[in-house]
């Protein structure tokens, strides 16, 4: 077995999405001055590699301690837009690019999209101009009623609204900001647990892939 971190780290004073709070990771106690190490964090719910609940678009919509975790593990698929490289800064993601890869989009499954786009994290330009799925596109994928999508984008789409708004609507849950996917086969097992945040929208998670090596 072989494990791959999907996971970006958490620093403090990192770019956060525009609007969202700055992450805040402060020693709180140190072992020079109180015997042992603490730490005080602060930052919003969906800061780095983080999973979006219904309720995070949806006045109704299940909250991230509801998630059944059945739902974050199990058989998984990459969907890679850009093979061997990474889609442009505004590049659309089509219906038709989607597409190519349907039989990756079944009834409860897991699909991780990989644009390439990962690289820009740690960085202002991480938000800026991230392939973005049409709402066409956002639909195409609900209503194929899949389980769950992954992408190294900190978003769907760039008009975030309308594309939760159908993902979430349609009970597609959402794993944004994913880190590491060009070391993926297409087939692997996905663990993406998050912090059990009663009655909340999204937190981040520790995503990994889980490879079964040759014997």
């Amino acid at each position: 077995m072989k494990l791959i971190d999907l996971t970006h780290p958490l620093t403090d004073g990192q770019p956060a999405f525009p609007g969202d709070p700055v992450p805040r990771i402060r020693p709180f106690a140190t072992l020079a001055e109180n015997g042992y190490n603490l730490t005080r964090f602060a930052m919003g719910s969906h800061q780095g590699t983080h999973l979006d609940a219904p309720f995070h678009f949806l006045r109704d919509g299940g909250t991230v301690d509801r998630i059944p975790l059945e739902r974050l593990y199990g058989p998984a698929t990459l969907v890679d837009l850009a093979p061997g490289g990474a889609l442009g800064k505004g590049a659309v993601i089509t219906p038709g690019m989607l597409q190519l890869h349907a039989s990756a989009f079944e009834p409860g499954a897991r699909v991780l999209l990989r644009t390439g786009w990962h690289e820009q994290f740690g960085s202002p330009a991480f938000f800026d101009g991230y392939p973005s799925l049409t709402i066409e596109a956002a639909r195409w994928i609900a209503a194929r009623k899949i389980g769950l999508l992954g992408m190294d984008m900190p978003s769907p789409a760039a008009d975030p609204a309308e594309a939760h708004q159908a993902l979430l609507g349609a009970d597609v849950l959402l794993l944004e900001a994913v880190a590491n996917l060009a070391a993926l086969p297409r087939r692997f097992t996905l663990a993406a647990f998050p912090l059990k945040l009663e009655g909340r929208d999204g937190p981040p998670v520790r995503a990994v892939a889980i490879l079964d090596e040759p014997s």
